[in-house]
């Protein structure tokens, strides 16, 4: 500050004017008025001893001037002049001021407080049911410094309704209305300074941290609120502990020591002290001693600025400091109206015109700061120039001036003041006054500041640390705090080596795609748990992996979920090119032999194999060929539903002409010959017709009924693939695949029973044994289908069907109609009656034409006989 600088200048100069003298500084702590304002002050400390040894109660002893008790003394001094010289505010009125030391001790604090609710011109307190009318000696009290004093006198001014306005008691207790009705203070409460720490703690990911406090009820709130804040931030206090107020106090202290021993030995590098200035000096004075190892200090604002902690010997050891300080507004005319007042305070003419003055409250009270009076200007000017070089005391100076500014403020409301007069010239009582108070705006230096509903002024916070130089540690400002934290990394310097930011946490960070598994009892101290495919870490406060949703997956140590693709068996997969390759060649062979079985239709051979019935039996070969192609591609619900039966139909179509061809070869070998030509003549003609439609009418009946009591339809699978969506077709069970086979296999088993044990005849073509071949390959072929089908992934599935189809055709064929299609092509010869039918060419003439009518005549012509 500017201001300051040029205070330090201005006091050095006065050096040379009785610098030995003493000053008469306590004679300009009171001042006449119309209205008188109480003040208290830490003009000095009280004597330890003194306060340990009181046996009755008598007038404490205070030493230890404090400079900056008496900057805040004078800051309401000179608010007050101004107010008195503006015209606006107060008109025609004139404000007092009657300023006392509180020695920073309650029980010196008391007889102050006592002084200023004495009735008006008197010395004593009468006591009264109804204080309404009772007028006390002040109108309002400023002050005092500190919130273990504000906690006695803001009871006790409360009981009187008179206003007080504390320029930097910060509890969050005194918020509370019903305790304290007429407390107001100038300063934000401690909670909110709490709120910046614990983000100042969260932004450098500081999570294992020690909470220490002073032995006063200032500490432990501090402590309590610090927990509960740090407690829902997933800020873990390893060590938590009160300090006392004095370095003397042995018991107390060895507990501050374990404390400090155990911080010493642990991972611990962030020590949060909220703590008043004297224990944090105590503590630090035992921190130094003992060689505690460097640590980075949040600071409260009750030691931040104080120069009994900074002035410390080896206090530099003791690592970072840093902590929040109220923002205030910079005051440029008070280092000179300081300057003013003790040149004032040195002059003995000035000094002998106040001595004529009579003090009646000091025959009660005492000298009102003798440590005022006793010490030298260059003793005063030495300290002075300690604090201000510090160049923090603006805020504190500003809260005072401010609080002078909010009664001036409430009183021009009360007496209904304009700018040229105050109309009423009743006398204000204190809880007129109160009144005009709550809920108030004022304005201070072109700030504007209001009272909220618990009396307290909310202003921005700076961040300041310390920066070391001598003979002091400067505070540089590195962040401002608003609701929201904001920081200048480029301006802080850590006590680490490089310069780097002190890491303090009991366990290393989490990397992407891990939780916490927390371990022990702090949510701190953990092992990182990897998230499994499927699931996926939300945040990184996450304590349990969220698991993707159904339609969606994700990766091992994934921090999001992926949409799944739907799968199904595409036309251009490798195994669907190949069967497509086996359908091509089964299709061929199928319309081959078709086609030339029709080229040789009047030939014994076709005859033999039933001529149109085997034609027929190939058309069906071929339509089972095609059935396939409803396998591949994505599924529909036709194509699910069409797939089964539209390839087991034909099939039944193609076993039932093989069923004929066994039964009447059953019938030649196995029975008499007057039952065989009969039989025969029932295996041919319309009857074999009449068969072949039976048995596609039993198996469309069971299709029907597959298809209405376990019809296929179209799934989306989610659990099949990792990162797929599988479409198929569903299957219902084993049964409902069983029912579309049965009337098939009731066929093959006939056929393999009509043939297994046929004995072939010497000369003529073994058709028994194709027959049987063909039937053992179509079992073993769906036999084995079935555990294929459920030992193979479901995306396959599909092609287990297409190749079970496939391979019972290509079985067929090379069982029953390939080695006939041979026989035409490369064994023409053997194409004659006698080798497939056993007669001659008028026998067989005979067997077509009238083949129930001569049945009996040709029995030894016939085929079965030969």
């Amino acid at each position: 500050m500017p201001g300051l600088a040029v205070l330090g200048l201005g006091l050095v100069a006065l050096l040379s004017v009785g610098t030995g003298a003493s000053l008469c500084l306590s004679q300009q702590l009171r001042m006449q008025g119309d209205y008188v304002l109480g003040g208290l002050f830490p003009l000095s400390l009280a004597d330890e001893d003194g306060l340990r040894h009181r046996t009755r109660p008598h007038s404490l002893i205070c030493t230890n001037f404090s400079p900056l008790g008496l900057f805040l003394a004078m800051a309401m001094k000179m608010a007050v002049e101004e107010v008195n010289n503006r015209s606006t505010l107060l008109p025609g009125l004139r404000l007092g001021y009657d300023l006392f030391d509180t020695c920073s001790e309650p029980m010196a604090t008391m007889k102050p407080s006592l002084m200023f609710l004495a009735k008006a011109g008197s010395r004593s307190i009468a006591a009264y049911c109804n204080y309404t009318q009772y007028q006390p000696r002040v109108l309002a009290v400023i002050g005092p410094h500190s919130s273990e004093l504000a906690l006695i006198t803001g009871k006790f001014f409360g009981f009187f309704l008179m206003p007080q306005v504390s320029y930097g008691a910060s509890m969050d207790r005194l918020s509370k209305r019903e305790t304290f009705p007429s407390f107001f203070r100038t300063v934000p409460s401690d909670r909110v300074q709490l709120e910046a720490i614990v983000n100042l703690l969260r932004n450098f990911s500081w999570n294992w941290v020690a909470a220490l406090g002073s032995e006063d009820e200032y500490g432990r709130e501090g402590l309590s609120i610090f927990s509960s804040l740090a407690n829902a931030q997933g800020i873990c206090i390893a060590h938590e502990g009160l300090v006392p107020l004095s370095k003397g106090e042995g018991q107390q202290m060895d507990k501050v020591l374990e404390v400090l021993r155990q911080l010493n030995h642990s991972s611990v590098q962030v020590v949060v002290l909220f703590a008043s200035s004297q224990a944090a000096r105590a503590l630090f004075w035992y921190s130094i001693l003992h060689n505690l190892s460097r640590k980075v200090w949040v600071a409260s604002e009750a030691w931040l600025t104080s120069d009994r902690v900074m002035t410390l010997p080896n206090i530099a050891k003791v690592g970072t400091v840093l902590g929040f300080l109220q923002r205030g507004t910079p005051l440029p005319e008070f280092s000179s109206y300081v300057e003013t007042r003790l040149a004032l305070a040195a002059d003995p003419a000035f000094c002998a015109s106040q001595h004529a003055e009579p003090d009646l409250e000091a025959q009660v009270v005492g000298p009102r700061c003798p440590q005022c009076d006793q010490i030298t200007l260059r003793n005063l000017s030495t300290g002075l120039l300690q604090n201000l070089s510090a160049g923090q005391l603006h805020h504190q100076i500003f809260a005072t001036y401010a609080a002078v500014y909010s009664v001036a403020q409430a009183l021009h409301h009360t007496l209904q003041c304009n700018a040229s007069s105050c109309p009423t010239q009743e006398p204000v009582r204190p809880w007129q006054l109160l009144e005009k108070m709550y809920n108030m705006s004022f304005r201070a230096r072109g700030l504007t500041l209001q009272f909220d509903n618990s009396g307290t002024v909310n202003m921005e916070y700076d961040l300041k640390m310390w920066v070391w130089q001598r003979p002091l540690p400067k505070l540089q400002t590195v962040g401002t705090f608003n609701g929201s934290l904001w920081l200048q990394p480029s301006r802080m310097y850590w006590h680490t080596q490089g310069n780097q930011v002190p890491v303090s946490q009991c366990s290393r960070q989490c990397t992407e795609g891990q939780v916490r598994r927390v371990k022990g009892f702090h949510s701190c101290c953990y092992d990182c748990v990897d998230c499994e495919a499927g699931s996926y870490r939300q945040s990184p406060d996450d304590l349990t992996c969220s698991k993707c949703d159904q339609n969606q997956w994700s990766p091992e140590r994934s921090t999001r979920c992926f949409p799944r693709k739907p799968r199904f068996l595409a036309w251009g997969e490798p195994a669907i090119l190949l069967l497509l390759l086996l359908l091509g060649l089964a299709l061929s062979l199928v319309l081959a032999a078709l086609g030339l079985f029709v080229q040789h239709w009047d030939s014994p051979l076709i005859q033999a194999s039933g001529g149109p019935l085997a034609c027929f039996g190939l058309a069906c070969l071929s339509l089972v060929c095609l059935s396939v192609l409803l396998f591949p591609g994505q599924p529909g619900p036709i194509s699910c539903l069409a797939q089964q039966p539209l390839a087991h139909l034909p099939l039944t179509g193609c076993l039932s002409t093989l069923f004929l061809q066994a039964a009447e070869t059953f019938v030649e070998s196995e029975l008499p010959p007057s039952w065989a030509a009969w039989l025969r003549s029932r295996l041919r003609g319309p009857w074999a017709w009449l068969v072949v439609l039976l048995a596609i009418l039993v198996e469309a009946a069971l299709c029907a009924w597959y298809l209405a009591a376990f019809p296929s339809e179209v799934v989306m699978d989610w659990r099949v693939l990792p990162t797929e969506a599988l479409v198929h077709c569903s299957m219902r069970s084993l049964v409902s695949l069983g029912l579309v086979h049965v009337a098939n296999a009731t066929l093959a088993f006939l056929c393999f029973l009509g043939t297994f044990l046929v004995q072939s005849r010497p000369g003529r073509y073994n058709g028994a044994r194709g027959l049987t071949f063909a039937t053992l390959a179509y079992f073993i072929t769906w036999v084995s289908f079935v555990p294929l089908l459920t030992n193979v992934p479901m995306a396959y599935q599909p092609a287990v069907h297409m190749g079970a189809i496939l391979l019972c055709v290509l079985s067929i064929l090379a069982t029953v109609y390939l080695p006939k299609c041979y026989l035409l092509l490369w064994k023409p010869e053997l194409n004659t009656p006698e080798f497939f039918l056993g007669g001659s060419t008028r026998d067989v003439t005979a067997r077509d034409g009238s083949r129930g009518q001569e049945g009996t005549r040709g029995n030894n012509e016939g085929p079965l006989t030969q």
